[in-house]
């Protein structure tokens, strides 16, 4: 499974890394609502929310729709303008200056983006205000999330001027409140960030620069699309003439380990990275994670499990304690082996398995990683 975005024929000037305040924004609000997803930044979020006065705090409740369960796609606005030098602004104004270009209907179905995910992507994507099944079914689905996200989703859908004005509103206040003193922390370093992978572009092209941005992404030999391995499967082009040719590259302190890739239809596609932390591992692909799920799922390999994570056996060993045949044994060593789960190591003319305790240690947090990305 991956997320596709298809360049062939994209230039490189076309290939933008730039910070957005307003995505940052955005990933810190999700920080603030579900600070489990973000263990590095649980100290940050933990004081942040202590600090917010009531009446911000009520109002991020109301619209947290935007940013807890899914990631708008409103925090990445210029992206959906049919003006393909559109770029995230310097400051959080001039970004929520670009997401008031959008028109209603845009903004809308990219706000209610839950209602309509079955469409996301493709071009059958329709808004609920001009689609009156869409309408009441975005209304159902905000009324199983509780009463508040009905009464928002009802008034949004009525009147999306009045709506929008107030999500600009509380946008300026949450800058106000925190977000301006979190930004100019961060600004620089994402800024450095965006320069460095900019220059590794020039220098050494787009597959290196894609995998410095995160081992989960990847580009073909020919250079025609690029990959994100998520478990999810998608589609999106760089290179659509109706909306201008482009992808843009968009850093972010908050985000891991989430790697957001925006694939709307009619939209230019965006990727929203995690500036790695050296002191957490790499991201495991989609594909050994399950691997090492499916291994671990049998009952007699989990029983296997429990004699090599206390010490080295042979597969003979393996085979007389659990009255098995030694090839059904390498069997089930071999399926261990491919998941990386087990190391071997030579004794003489012996083979001795073992578990690898760290690996399996790491299961947890790689399955909600792997969830999350």
């Amino acid at each position: 499974m991956s997320v596709t975005i298809h360049i062939a024929g994209l230039p490189h000037e076309r290939i933008t890394f730039a910070p957005s305040p307003l995505a940052e924004l955005g990933t810190a609000l999700h920080a603030l609502s579900e600070p489990a997803h973000h263990p590095g930044v649980h100290g940050w979020a933990t004081a942040t929310n202590a600090g917010l006065k009531q009446d911000l705090a009520d109002r991020l409740c109301e619209a947290e729709f935007l940013w807890r369960t899914t990631f708008s796609d409103v925090m990445l606005g210029f992206a959906g303008l049919r003006d393909a030098s559109a770029q995230p602004g310097e400051t959080l104004a001039e970004d929520l200056d670009l997401l008031d270009r959008l028109d209603d209907e845009e903004f809308v179905s990219a706000s209610l983006e839950f209602t309509c995910s079955t469409h996301y992507g493709s071009a059958e994507l329709r808004s609920p205000l001009s689609d009156p099944a869409l309408h009441e079914r975005a209304v159902e689905l905000a009324a199983a999330r509780g009463p508040q996200q009905r009464q928002f989703t009802e008034w949004l859908l009525a009147d999306p001027p009045a709506v929008r004005a107030w999500v600009r509103r509380l946008f300026e206040d949450c800058d106000q409140a925190f977000f301006a003193d979190t930004w100019n922390r961060v600004r620089f370093q994402l800024a450095a960030d965006a320069r460095e992978k900019t220059e590794l572009l020039r220098r050494r092209g787009l597959a290196a620069t894609v995998e410095a941005v995160s081992p989960a992404l990847s580009v073909d030999e020919a250079c025609t699309r690029i990959d994100a391995d998520k478990l999810a499967s998608a589609r999106a082009t760089a290179v659509d003439p109706a909306v201008g040719p482009g992808v843009t590259f968009i850093p972010s302190v908050y985000q891991w380990p989430h790697l957001l890739v925006l694939h709307r239809h009619g939209w230019r596609p965006v990727v929203h990275y995690p500036i790695a932390a050296p002191e957490l591992p790499g991201p495991l692909s989609v594909e050994q994670f399950e691997l090492r799920m499916e291994a671990l799922a049998h009952p007699t390999r989990m029983r296997l499990c429990r004699n090599l994570a206390r010490a080295p056996y042979t597969t003979g060993e393996l085979a007389d304690h659990y009255g098995l045949s030694a090839p059904e044994v390498s069997r089930h060593l071999a399926v261990l082996k491919k998941a990386g789960l087990i190391t071997p190591r030579r004794r003489g003319r012996y083979v001795q398995y073992q578990l690898d305790v760290k690996v399996v240690a790491r299961l947890g947090s790689d399955f909600l990683e792997t969830v999350l990305r």
